[in-house]
């Protein structure tokens, strides 16, 4: 009796991966295309052969997409396949550092907004004020509100007769807001990410409520990370 020959160990067909994954085996051909994934072998039939190298790399690259996004997480892959760890961990690197600067972010709106809703203006300061009442109102400068518009900060309205700025209430909440912020040592593109924010959400008391959201998703991006990283290790260790 003749014994059948074993298959090679070890060796998978895209849909084995893809089917890990729930993915379709043409995506895991475009991975090892796009270079995310490590050539594979070709048998003598021309059909591709995956390892489990190239198992623990595709796990690798979908834990940094959740955590790093595609386009990072591509990069990170790609320079690891052409042996530029350096590289790989220098795009790393900068994922943190987007969502430390998210998380900082989001530490300057709550803590702004904490202020501002347990605050209580005088009905006369909910008029629209011209720049050098709003500037003596916050100590500061006229060139200092001036400057903060030219940031993105503040968007006064000019008066149709003399062209004067012209703040209405929501602006001098963002004003005082911005002054907060400044005080607390943030730099002007910071200051206006999070008056965007504001805005977006209609106003401070309105953002309040999407902040835990907000916390739980950076929560979550973070722990992806350490997934990611902990995939790419296995894989770069072999």
């Amino acid at each position: 009796m003749t014994a059948t020959k074993p298959s090679t160990p070890g060796v998978r067909r895209p849909v084995d991966l893809a089917r890990r994954h729930g993915l379709s085996a043409q995506a895991v051909r475009n991975y090892e295309r796009d270079g995310v994934l490590p050539p594979a072998p070709r048998s003598p039939t021309g059909y591709r052969r995956f390892t489990e190298v190239h198992a623990k790399a595709l796990s690798a690259y979908l834990a940094l997409i959740a955590g790093h996004g595609y386009a990072a997480g591509g990069d990170i892959m790609r320079a690891v396949n052409r042996g530029e760890i350096d590289t790989a961990l220098r795009t790393i690197d900068h994922s943190h550092v987007l969502l430390q600067r998210d998380r900082e972010t989001l530490d300057a709106v709550e803590a702004a907004v904490a202020t501002l809703t347990g605050s209580k203006r005088p009905p006369q300061s909910r008029k629209a004020v011209p720049i050098s009442v709003l500037a003596h109102q916050l100590g500061v400068r006229p060139a200092t509100l001036r400057k903060w518009e030219q940031a993105g900060i503040l968007r006064p309205a000019r008066d149709p007769t003399t062209g004067y700025r012209v703040y209405s209430p929501d602006d001098v909440r963002d004003a005082e807001l911005a002054h907060l912020l400044r005080r607390g040592g943030y730099r002007l593109d910071h200051i206006t990410d999070v008056l965007r924010r504001v805005r977006e959400a209609g106003g401070a008391e309105p953002l309040a409520a999407s902040l835990r959201q907000w916390r739980e998703q950076l929560t979550a991006r973070g722990r992806a990370m350490l997934t990611g990283a902990a995939r790419l290790a296995e894989y770069i260790g072999g």
